[in-house]
């Protein structure tokens, strides 16, 4: 039985050294790099339905909708270099079928591959929303492809509305009113960034957005958009009888796993593709890291699915690791950043966990660092403005999710 409580089957042997990463986005990129950092000689494949080779996905909020960066500076390695490090680089074409048993992963082009390991970093789809269902023309913002299309709507500097106060949300609405658009977005719960802020943080970023002329309405619940197919644009409303008008409407509330090929399989799917702390999933061989797999919290019990960059990036990096020997466990402990209107946000740990809190700075000027303990212990830390001390506390942080820690 594996850790989990269900059956991992033997290890095959009949298959050559060959590990197939399924998905070109940070965690399967992250995970060929590492491969071959770690002395990794096998054979390679890279594969991604994505046509472009493997890209930075921050910048698609800010740098890539604001016109400040070509689309090549955002590569996460020059063109050349996967070949010129034996990753057979597959984009464009996705995988449609996998046979566990027989460790084969069938594509789209007609091509079947046998595997030692694979990797599935399958990544996720936007969340869409039921009210959107066959409005045309609504944005979300997730690949370099709707990023431009995005970006082509944004250039009018006509009004705009955001639905969704989460990360992505807040960053394409600072974006879009640089570039000197109107601006409301729109928010289901009381406030803006609500799932890793309390309230007494969120209110200063909060804000900071209305000051730069960013209209946020909280308590919005969406039950209408509306395109107007004669004079052009959207009216969103709410259940309250609130109604925006709009030019382009986003929906930024969040993502949804894909799991469908592990599905297929008959690999254990649970929010995600579940895993064990060392990205095993219940198929010999095949593992999982990113936005798609659905991990152990090891400090604070249940199961956790992570949807920001560094995140994924180190959770392929372990995967790797273990493939080339070294059995290592995911990072303990998630962090991610952002910024808006020039303030960066980062957050690590788990904030909402805390029952004390210690603050250094001003939140209300957007300049502060806040450490949040537990019982003596540090469980998140969140900055405003001061990266280099996050720095410092993410590491006590970290100390802190040592078995031995008394932090």
């Amino acid at each position: 039985m594996s850790e989990r409580g269900h059956a991992i089957r033997p290890a095959r042997f009949a298959q050559p050294e060959h590990t197939v990463i399924v998905g070109t986005g940070v965690a399967g990129a992250t995970a060929a790099l590492t491969l071959r950092n770690e002395g990794y000689r096998g054979r390679i494949t890279l594969v991604g339905a994505d046509p472009e080779a493997p890209y930075r996905r921050p910048p698609l909020s800010k740098e890539v909708l604001r016109g400040t960066v070509k689309s090549e500076r955002i590569r996460l390695k020059p063109d050349a270099f996967w070949s010129e490090n034996a990753i057979e680089l597959r984009t464009g074409t996705s995988v449609t079928a996998l046979d566990t048993d027989a460790a084969t992963a069938a594509l789209a082009d007609g091509t079947v591959l046998g595997y030692r390991n694979l990797v599935l970093a399958t990544g996720g789809s936007p969340r869409r929303l039921r009210e959107a269902a066959g409005v045309p023309g609504v944005h979300h913002l997730r690949s370099l492809r709707s990023a431009t299309a995005l970006a082509a709507a944004l250039a009018g500097r006509d009004p705009v509305t955001v639905i969704g106060a989460g990360l992505v949300g807040l960053e394409i609405a600072a974006s879009a009113r640089a570039l000197g658009c109107d601006v409301s977005v729109l928010e289901a719960a009381d406030r803006p960034m609500s799932r890793v802020l309390p309230a007494w943080l969120a209110d200063p970023l909060n804000t900071l957005h209305w000051d730069r002329g960013v209209e946020i309405h909280t308590g919005v619940t969406v039950v209408r958009i509306e395109h107007h197919t004669r004079r052009g644009g959207y009216t969103v409303s709410a259940s309250d009888g609130r109604t925006w008008t709009a030019a382009t409407v986003v929906a930024a509330v969040g993502t949804v796993p894909e799991t469908s090929l592990a599905e297929a399989a008959g690999l254990l799917v649970s929010d995600g593709i579940v895993v064990d702390e060392y990205g095993r999933t219940s198929a010999s061989g095949v593992f999982a890291a990113g936005d798609a797999a659905n991990l152990p919290d090891t400090l604070h019990g249940g199961r956790h699915r992570g949807e920001h960059w560094n995140e994924a990036m180190e959770q392929g990096a372990a995967v790797a690791k273990t493939i080339a020997g070294t059995l290592t466990p995911y990072p303990r402990l998630p962090w991610s950043w952002s910024d808006q209107h020039g303030v960066t946000i980062q957050v690590c740990g788990r904030p909402d966990l805390g029952t004390e809190h210690e603050v250094r700075g001003d939140p209300e000027a957007r300049d502060a660092s806040v450490v949040f303990r537990r019982l003596g212990r540090v469980v998140g830390v969140v900055a405003m403005n001061r990266p280099a001390e996050f720095r410092a506390l993410r590491q006590l942080a970290l100390a802190a999710t040592q078995p031995s820690s008394t932090s």
